[in-house]
């Protein structure tokens, strides 16, 4: 399986777009002693720079409070070096734009860009700890709150960018931080740059670094994420089927999660394809470093992941269709190919000091080993997984959780449970775990384990058209590291073994 390898060919003409003429928002009446709320002012030096055609709406040095701001085609807004934009902590200062609520919101918009060496701050503990008090204060409904969470659904917390059925849109060089929700919203967009931006977001529930949904053309590079949720996150949500993610460069980021790296889905409604993810660095991931999830009815096919480095991260590489919310069909996922990484294992929680940890597991386990999983009679297809060195801390007992290999069928297919590596509970293999796949290609893999392990370091149950190719296996003291049951076309050569003592 050859992926498709596509050019990035698309001009964005916000680039070299020059916003000539400058709108100071302070000649608007703002005021940034971080107290007075400034949202009439800069908006109306928005509306006003819309109005003459486009131009730079500038944020100087200061502390400017504000609530909703709704930019216009032809507007930059430009944040200077000192300049921080503060979220109101007032729930009512956000009304609801066409999906939820933002600090930044755009619809329709052409040519907008945020830019410059200011800060977005939304306040996301403060403001959502507000939201929370309104619905014990009567002001909110019972149905839109997670009593199983104790807090108010994502929905009523705003995030710090939404922008919707925009194009041309740039947002470079800014810090965003604290988010009550999502950071940054892109829905159904087209020709999207996000370069050199630093994402701080470890405030409140749910705070994805950036969310692309249903967007077309889209570069996001040379990014800082620092998120109590997933990192960079694409998904589908249009069930219309109009829209869906295509064209799609991610490269030369960091990432810190509570939850996982870099993901697709689990919102997956329409589908995704011709996405090139490379050279991402991945530090302190509580789940995933890739999470490839087909599971709510869409597709995902001509996927390229490369140069992937990831210390102290749960996991690290998880494929999975599956068919959550209602979805009635399952996948497809397939053409994809995972490429020059590496990753570290830790034995301890990766977030443990975090504000916002990830959710603590329900029942005992051992380490959780790499998974690629599809459902009976819907298989992922055409995987290619190479130069790849997994390190494992070991340590697996069966005193402690046991799932011999006599019982693989005991491992549960949950086809409609919510997604994670973790989903299956203690699993038959300390390295890959792989099931209901067709057309797989490892080649060249490294597998260490620190310490000893009850259970061998792969294994393949209902996989057909498998090749293995120079797998090396250090530190076990198992013989036979591989496992098959119910598989077909399978060929290994190159297997070295350097057992432990």
């Amino acid at each position: 399986m050859r992926p498709l390898i596509f050019a990035l060919s698309f001009i964005l003409s916000m680039c070299s777009q020059a916003f000539s003429a400058e709108y100071n928002i302070m000649s608007y009446g703002a005021v940034g002693d971080g107290v007075t709320l400034n949202t009439r002012s800069i908006q109306k030096a928005i509306d006003e720079a819309h109005a003459q055609g486009g131009g730079m709406v500038r944020i100087p040095a200061g502390r400017f409070v504000t609530g909703t701001l709704l930019m216009k085609s032809g507007v930059e807004l430009h944040l200077e070096k000192r300049a921080v934009l503060l979220g109101s902590i007032v729930a009512a200062d956000y009304p609801t734009l066409s999906r939820w609520k933002a600090l930044i919101g755009a619809d329709g918009a052409r040519g907008i860009a945020i830019t410059g060496k200011g800060t977005i701050d939304g306040r996301g503990a403060q403001l959502a700890l507000h939201v929370d008090s309104l619905f014990y204060a009567g002001q909110i409904d019972s149905h839109n709150y997670y009593f199983a969470e104790r807090r108010p659904w994502a929905e009523l917390r705003p995030q710090i960018i939404e922008f919707n059925l925009c194009s041309d849109i740039v947002v470079r060089d800014v810090t965003i931080k604290n988010a009550a929700c999502w950071v940054q919203t892109y829905q159904k967009c087209n020709k999207l740059v996000i370069d050199n931006i630093r994402v701080d977001s470890d405030a409140y529930w749910n705070n994805d670094g950036i969310d692309i949904l249903d967007c077309t053309n889209v570069r996001i590079t040379n990014c800082d994420i620092n998120s109590s949720d997933d990192g960079i996150c694409i998904k589908s949500e249009d069930f219309s089927l109009k829209h869906i993610n295509d064209n799609i460069y991610i490269a030369d980021c960091r990432i810190r999660s509570s939850a996982s790296a870099v993901k697709f889905g689990t919102s997956l409604v329409s589908g995704t394809r011709n996405v090139v993810i490379r050279n991402i660095e991945v530090y302190d991931t509580y789940r995933s470093a890739i999470a490839i999830e087909a599971t709510q009815g869409g597709f995902i096919e001509n996927v390229l992941v490369e140069n992937i480095r990831a210390k102290n991260t749960g996991n690290a590489i998880f494929l999975r269709i599956g068919r959550i919310r209602g979805a009635e069909k399952a996948g497809p996922l397939k053409n994809v190919t995972i490429r020059n990484v590496k990753v570290e294992v830790p034995y301890d929680i990766p977030d443990k000091d975090y504000i916002i940890r990830g959710p603590a597991l329900p029942g005992f386990h051992n380490t959780f080993p790499s998974s690629i999983t599809g459902n009976p009679g819907v298989f992922v297809e055409n995987v290619t997984i190479e130069n790849v060195e997994i390190i494992y801390p070991g340590r697996g007992n069966k005193a402690y959780a046991n799932l011999p290999l006599y019982r693989i069928k005991d491992v549960p297919e949950l086809e409609t449970e919510y997604p994670e590596f973790s989903m299956f509970g203690e699993l038959p293999a300390w390295g890959f775990y792989v099931r209901h796949v067709k057309g797989l290609n490892f080649k060249n893999i490294a597998l260490k384990i620190k310490n000893p392990d009850y259970r061998p370091a792969m294994v393949f149950d209902d996989v057909h058209d498998l090749t293995i190719e120079f797998l090396k296996v250090r530190g076990d003291n198992k013989e036979e590291p591989l496992f098959f049951q119910n598989c077909s076309g399978v060929q290994v050569s190159g297997l070295q073994l350097f057992l432990k003592n």
